[in-house]
């Protein structure tokens, strides 16, 4: 059975409608997938002509009205925004509608009406305009599905990486670093891949510090009070993980095939690999949501200053749209 995605439209302001349409262009998203926007019908049919697109809008209210057909976009219409929005300019209005596309995708989710949740970008100055103070998608998505662990997730084609932390300095995310989170989010990858149907994923852990520590050498023992007791925790429940390994070598070997995803311990470490081996491609992904949601993003912005110019690319939409395919629990 094709998984249902529910694809949010974003900032209606930037580019994620054009790469929506752009992205439902190609044949083969509907050969793998029952696509289902979720935004403003309006805003879609007004970028058709910017693109040069055949395709039509069915505007919907349910799921259930769905046609599912190459040339048809399937839109969920909450019909929030003036079909003249502009382009390019930041706005409370964009913003707060940005939030309850994400919103009505959740809601769809939780009654099992799609399978995954794949997300144009937003504009984190816009959402707070629009009174909704969140850092962005990840903190609304684990606020709605009331999760408290989770991660974020990048992907290209040759790299999974999963992270301790994200978005906070490196003093502060080393000190956040615990056994407890480490050998959480080891479980998340672990049962995140087995879901999607990897029999038995091989996980690394990045060290902390130069070398992973070099036994001492680098550091005040981080991987050792850090990252080891989660580890081998995870290993006494027989889940296929290893490290910490030197940080500097690791996704080398994890981009040739040795490891099936990385667990990076902050930011930069993990975000810098993905970037250099395919940010064309890159995807954004946060896993272990309550009601085993998955959610994958494009990894990139909503672009204002080239937004209803016809120039954006959609090879990172598409790219979300097959992760949130391959990631979704199989039925």
């Amino acid at each position: 059975m094709k998984p249902i995605i529910g694809i949010t439209m974003g900032d209606a302001a930037g580019i994620g409608p054009e790469i929506i349409v752009k992205a439902l262009g190609h044949q083969e998203m509907y050969e793998s997938c029952k696509p289902l926007v979720i935004g403003d019908a309006k805003l879609l049919e007004r970028v058709l002509p910017i693109v040069n697109s055949a395709l039509t809008v069915h505007a919907i209210q349910d799921p259930s009205e769905a046609k599912y057909e190459y040339g048809v976009i399937d839109v969920i219409d909450l019909n929030l925004l003036p079909a003249d929005l502009p382009f390019g300019v930041v706005s409370a209005s964009a913003g707060d509608a940005a939030f309850q596309y994400l919103a009505k995708a959740i809601a769809l989710a939780k009654d099992k009406q799609i399978d995954s949740i794949c997300t144009a970008p937003l504009n984190k100055e816009a959402l707070h305009l629009g009174g909704h103070l969140y850092p962005g998608h990840t903190e609304i998505l684990a606020e709605l599905t009331e999760t408290k662990d989770f991660s974020m997730m990048l992907t290209t084609p040759n790299l999974r990486v999963i992270h301790l932390t994200t978005h906070m300095g490196l003093i502060a995310a080393i000190e956040s670093i615990t056994p407890e989170r480490t050998y959480t989010v080891v479980k998340l990858a672990h049962d995140t891949l087995i879901n999607a149907g990897f029999k038995n994923p091989k996980i690394a852990v990045c060290g902390i510090n130069p070398h992973a520590g070099e036994n001492g050498l680098f550091g005040n023992g981080e991987e050792e009070t850090k990252l080891v007791p989660g580890i081998e925790k995870a290993q006494r429940e027989g889940i296929d993980v290893s490290g910490p390994h030197p940080a500097d070598t690791l996704f080398f070997r994890a981009g040739r095939g040795e490891f099936d995803i990385v667990v990076a311990c902050y930011h930069d470490q993990g975000h810098a690999p993905i970037k250099v081996m395919g940010i064309e491609e890159g995807v954004n992904i946060t896993v272990g949501l309550k009601g085993g949601i998955i959610r994958t993003s494009v990894d990139h912005g909503t672009a204002f200053d080239i937004a209803g110019k016809n120039i954006a690319d959609e090879k990172s939409m598409i790219a979300a749209i097959r992760s949130a395919i391959e990631l979704a629990p199989k039925r």
